[in-house]
């Protein structure tokens, strides 16, 4: 019976201590408190935001990684050793480059941001701030489907033609193509050269790894059709460690 109760003491223990919350504070390098920064424990999936005094608390344990996003600065990455101990974050801001750009129809000149785009998407956010118009969708011509071909009553025989003879089917396939590749440099248009060696992907393995994290969590490709770099590699990064994993299986 005592070994049960010790055995059964042991157990909440561990439970106890694997439950209990990582707490710090993020600070600027200029020993400002920084707000709104969102903290991911990359080993539990676990996340929550700075509050306006910098401090935070997160469910972990020891070993576990923390990661530490805001918009505007670096990321950083913080090993837990010490699970009672508050942690100190100092988040470094991205310089940014300003450069003159001449918007017609307007007053004076207007300062853009700088076209680093490791962490968001610059030429969007200016669109956004000055209510310049997205650029246009990419330009297709439109694949026939069962129901277009009789949408009238009477049948398109072009639209017939191309479903009957497999285009429709092999215009789907192309564009998929096409589109799985200006996804795919999009983002790494929009990355550090270090960011896929930080997540330990080979940079042979680049495109193969991203088709993977868009199979494993599609609403990345959302995020990438609004052009939103911050949440596309928010989703993606959730797919690094499996593939690591299968990665590192293959190759034994």
């Amino acid at each position: 019976m005592k070994r049960q109760l010790l055995i059964l003491l042991f157990f909440i223990g561990n439970l106890f201590f694997a439950q209990q919350k990582i707490s710090g504070k993020v600070m600027s390098e200029n020993d400002m408190v920084i707000s709104s920064v969102l903290v991911v424990n990359i080993s539990n999936d676990k996340k929550t935001y700075s509050d306006a005094t910098g401090n935070f608390a997160v469910e972990g344990s020891s070993n576990d990684e923390l990661r530490f996003v805001k918009v505007g600065y670096e990321r950083v990455s913080k090993k837990v050793t010490d699970p009672e101990a508050d942690l100190k974050i100092t988040l470094i801001r991205i310089p940014e480059e300003i450069e003159e750009v001449e918007i017609i129809n307007t007053s004076g000149d207007i300062k853009s941001d700088s076209r680093r785009l490791a962490k968001v998407d610059r030429r969007v956010e200016l669109q956004n701030s000055i209510g310049l118009p997205k650029a246009p969708a990419v330009q297709r011509e439109v694949v026939p489907t069962w129901k277009t071909v009789f949408s009238r009553g009477i049948p398109n025989i072009f639209q017939l033609y191309k479903m009957l003879s497999g285009d429709a089917r092999r215009m789907r396939s192309l564009y998929k193509f096409e589109d799985a590749s200006r996804y795919m440099n999009w983002v790494i248009s929009r990355t550090d050269d270090d960011y896929f060696a930080e997540l330990n992907i080979p940079k042979d393995n680049i495109k193969e790894f991203l088709g993977f994290a868009y199979l494993q969590y599609p609403i990345s490709l959302d995020h990438i059709k609004d052009e939103n770099i911050t949440g596309a590699l928010f989703e993606i990064e959730k797919a690094a460690p499996e593939y690591v994993k299968r990665l590192e299986n293959r190759n034994k």
